[in-house]
């Protein structure tokens, strides 16, 4: 099944999240490798793809795992958490409708 992992930033978050970034990709991309990806973003904080110093409000990944408590593991787990980034995580069933 799917499962939307929605991650909210801390306040000033860029620093933290320049410097976890490898490691957060890294993990996506083994998520993409095994086919399990849909979807993988940051909010920008301003209208804007480039969002500069104003850095990034969250994340939403949007991936398969086996169950609920597998996904939650997961985003547990991300290197955002570990380096402070995330003030906090959510992670939701999905039900993707469009596009099939």
């Amino acid at each position: 099944m799917l499962y939307a992992i929605i991650g909210r930033d801390v306040d000033g978050s860029l620093p933290l999240r320049q410097s976890a970034r490898p490691a957060h990709i890294e993990r996506l991309q083994q998520l993409q490798d095994a086919g399990r990806m849909v979807l993988a973003g940051p909010f920008p904080a301003i209208d804007g793809n480039d969002p500069g110093p104003a850095g990034f409000s969250g994340s939403l990944i949007v991936a398969e795992f086996d169950s609920l408590e597998a996904a939650q593991a997961w985003a547990d787990a991300d290197p955002y958490v570990a380096a402070g980034v995330y003030a906090e995580t959510s992670v939701k069933p999905f039900k993707q409708v469009l596009p099939k």
